[in-house]
């Protein structure tokens, strides 16, 4: 892994970190970019591309408590709505093409929760995209849809970046469910 695109951008946030300010997550989501675009012909890279792991720790940082993850996700792979408690997340796309929808959360006079669409960003190979604490977003995978040009075809492969481990975090997490289609909380 030494001199690696991995290693490269594992030394780079190391570089960088602190607590959370518009210029720390600018870095960590210019860095995942450029990790995005790595070479396939990298090891790492190669036997990301080969295995398709559903989810794959590539680095966990023992000082800070960053998180690398890749997910490999077939074409129509969706995920509802949700946040990510108190962490933030960058999720970069290396390979194919998805969909992120954002959301605001609406609570009516009686205490009812429903979610409102706010918009929907393609998130192609190499790009990017950022979700701060609290934000609710979904994601589906759109690669093999129709999609042309180079890194479209077969499932996507996303680099996850999170500043904690979202595990731990799982209780401050929040999932949301369809019920008639209206996103709401509570059990399905």
């Amino acid at each position: 892994m030494t001199g690696t695109s991995l290693q490269h951008f594992i030394d780079r946030i190391r570089a960088v970190w602190g607590p959370l300010s518009s210029a720390l997550v600018a870095e960590c989501r210019r860095h995942l970019e450029t990790l995005a675009q790595a070479p396939e012909t990298e090891p790492w890279l190669a036997a990301l591309h080969e295995t398709q792991p559903a989810s794959q720790t590539l680095y966990r940082d023992p000082v800070h408590g960053f998180l690398l993850l890749a997910h490999s996700e077939p074409a129509g792979l969706y995920r509802p709505p949700h946040d990510h408690g108190r962490g933030w997340v960058i999720y970069a796309v290396q390979r194919g093409a998805v969909e992120m929808g954002t959301y605001a959360r609406h609570e009516d006079g009686d205490g009812r929760v429903t979610l409102v669409k706010r918009d929907t960003t393609l998130v192609r190979a190499g790009q990017a995209k950022l979700f701060l604490p609290g934000d609710i977003h979904d994601t589906q995978c759109v690669s093999g849809s129709g999609l042309s040009g180079p890194g479209q075809s077969g499932p996507a492969l996303l680099f996850r970046f999170t500043e904690r481990d979202l595990q731990q975090e799982a209780r401050h997490i929040t999932r949301y469910v369809d019920r008639d289609g209206i996103w709401t909380t509570g059990p399905a």
